[in-house]
């Protein structure tokens, strides 16, 4: 989303030159990959969260210009819809007490924006869906006043050629329509980076792509879409709907929708964009003038924008990156999976469980995805969406006799995972202090089976239960969500109610 582009139309012949810049930037990262000229490993870790603006009201804030005004800082920056912000965090080197340094520093930044946005009678949330956005809140008018928003709007509203359809079963049922993709800004996530060589890519995104379910399970965090109890993880179903380019007839002919699972392990990351290029059209042809087979024969490095850029309207939940820093090219394996929240020590110890687990898979000399279906990581996914720490998921048996057996996601979690996020995260020099304290919050999350999703959910059902309506009640819920956010104690510590 961060790419600078000017809205304007394209023609068939601007879609013909960049499908052919793309082409070329494949090949182009094909050489690079046998050259071997990519950055040596240097256990690289970054974190983005977007977030939204409330007011003392608990009601959604349209005021992201403003408050980025009050907080100048370019660690801050806008994202889709006028009540979200995104903060970016300075790569970091796993180990040590790289965990710590990275609450002091989340929880510095929120704070200080928050006090930013207090004095437009605003405050900052961090939270996978804002309870209290209705529909008369994402519409057209309330995008992001930045061209590259617009564009992709239109963009992705003229490859479907017709109003979006949001329907979603749940514990209720959302059914509407939309005529702009900004829904998808009530979306706000945690996203987490990590720099791998070209041959550790494919073992970090596979493990990656097995542990989505567990991680969504154990994080899920927004049961609400416009008033409406959904799943507790609503947000991959509304992304999806929301950004789909796809009519219905495209959607009954299989076509795979540009927010998507996957639907295959991988041996490299040349599969994962060689993908990207067969299966989804551009939706922002804007070719620049690098030529980047000639850079590569001049013993440069291309940029591979044009690569870069179609990479970034294709949403994986684990999305390859390609990056370019001074003159050197990595990769990096971005992780989408988690809604933003509930406070800074869910998010660190939700980042500390996802590194040392993954660095504990993909170490592992009888790779999980050897001993499960990528069906079966699929259908984790979804159901952990849709019943957050309740679930249960289907895992390999551990020992001799093989086979793959149905769990409840906290006794995974308990029983195998925390272990083996434990000795990855020594694999990585953790501190053993930082790593047993940020464990020991997965830990009792899974032993008071209390997450986000559950808190929120218990909370507005007790505020209906007290005689509030529920519009009210949501307000309530947001309002108590934010003071609790701000306090600091993990979602697994939070009395349930309103007072």
């Amino acid at each position: 989303m961060g790419e600078k582009v000017v809205a304007d139309g394209f023609g068939p012949s601007d879609r013909q030159r960049y499908r052919r810049k793309l082409q070329q930037c494949l090949a182009g990262l094909a050489r690079l990959l046998a050259e071997k000229r990519f950055d040596r490993p240097r256990n690289l870790m970054g974190v983005e969260i977007e977030l939204n603006l409330a007011g003392p009201d608990g009601l959604p804030r349209m005021l992201n210009g403003p408050v980025l005004e009050k907080i100048a800082s370019p660690d801050f920056q806008t994202e889709l819809g006028l009540f979200n912000l995104e903060v970016n965090i300075a790569p970091h080197q796993l180990g040590d007490r790289v965990f710590d340094r990275l609450a002091e520093e989340i929880g510095t930044g929120i704070g200080y924006a928050d006090r930013m946005a207090a004095e437009l009678d605003a405050g900052v949330v961090m939270i996978g869906i804002l309870p209290t956005l209705t529909q008369e809140d994402l519409v057209f008018e309330n995008l992001s006043s930045a061209d590259r928003y617009t564009l992709l709007n239109n963009q992705i509203l003229a490859a479907r050629g017709e109003d979006f359809t949001l329907d979603i079963h749940g514990v209720e049922r959302l059914l509407c329509t939309s005529e702009s993709i900004v829904p998808e800004a009530a979306c706000t996530s945690v996203q987490l980076h990590l720099q791998v060589t070209p041959a550790r890519f494919a073992a970090v995104w596979n493990a990656s792509q097995a542990v989505a379910g567990v991680q969504i399970a154990l994080g899920a965090n927004a049961p609400f879409v416009f008033g409406r109890e959904l799943w507790r993880e609503s947000r991959p179903p509304l992304f999806q709907q929301a950004t789909d380019t796809r009519p219905p007839e495209l959607q009954s002919q299989g076509v795979r929708p540009r927010t998507w699972f996957g639907e295959r392990w991988v041996d490299s990351v040349y599969d994962l964009f060689e993908e990207n290029l067969r299966y989804f059209p551009a939706l922002l042809p804007i070719c620049d003038d690098e030529d980047p087979l000639r850079v590569l024969d001049e013993g440069g490095v291309p940029r591979l924008q044009e690569l870069v850029l179609h990479n970034g309207t294709v949403y994986r939940w684990n999305r390859p990156v390609y990056g370019w820093v001074d003159g050197v090219p990595h990769l990096r394996v971005e992780n989408r999976v988690l809604p933003a929240g509930p406070t800074v020590t869910d998010v660190i110890a939700n980042a500390a469980f996802y590194y040392g687990l993954v660095r504990s898979l993909a170490d592992d000399p009888r790779p999980v995805w050897k001993r499960m279906t990528f069906e079966d990581a699929e259908a984790n996914f979804d159901t952990a969406c849709r019943h957050g720490i309740e679930a249960e998921l289907r895992w390999p048996r551990s020992g001799r006799a093989g086979g793959v057996a149905t769990v409840p996601a906290v006794r995974l979690v308990l029983d195998e995972l925390l272990p083996l996020a434990a000795a990855g995260l020594d694999a990585w020099h953790i501190e053993p202090a930082d790593r047993d304290f940020y464990l020991g919050v997965i830990e009792q999350r899974c032993l008071r089976r209390v997450n986000g999703a559950s808190w929120q959910a218990d909370t507005f059902h007790r505020a209906l239960a007290s005689g509030l309506d529920r519009e009210a009640a949501l307000a309530a819920t947001t309002r108590r969500y934010r003071t609790l956010m701000h306090a600091g104690e993990p979602v697994h510590t939070w009395p349930v109610g309103v007072d």
